[in-house]
């Protein structure tokens, strides 16, 4: 997926959690492991979420694979440890397609 594909799918991620509750803490976080997409909170427990779209729901969610998923947790405990937080975190995900906008709580199960 283009960047510029990428840039629109998160603009809708994060336009969705606020509508649905979330405060957004930071987006695109860098760390030599890897990138998370939104960190946001809620309900003080911060939430690290990858953004994916496609043309359909299976397209789009295959894309986190376990790899994928492994770089995200390394990423988020750097980013836990840059910023001195000891607090409740959860992985979560936004699929993104052109019908539809899903919310998957807890992808790390």
């Amino acid at each position: 997926m283009s960047r510029f594909k990428g840039n629109i799918a998160e603009e809708k991620a994060t336009k969705f959690l606020c509508e649905i509750g979330f405060s957004i803490i930071e987006r695109n976080f860098y760390s030599r492991f890897g990138e998370i997409d939104i960190i946001s909170t809620r309900d003080n427990v911060i939430h690290f979420v990858e953004v994916k779209s496609g043309l359909d729901y299976e397209d789009a969610v295959q894309n986190i694979t376990k790899t994928k998923i492994t770089r995200l947790i390394k990423t988020a405990h750097v980013y836990m440890k840059i910023n001195s937080l000891d607090v409740d975190f959860i992985f979560d995900a936004v699929i993104i397609t052109p019908k539809k906008i899903d919310f998957l709580e807890n992808i790390t199960l």
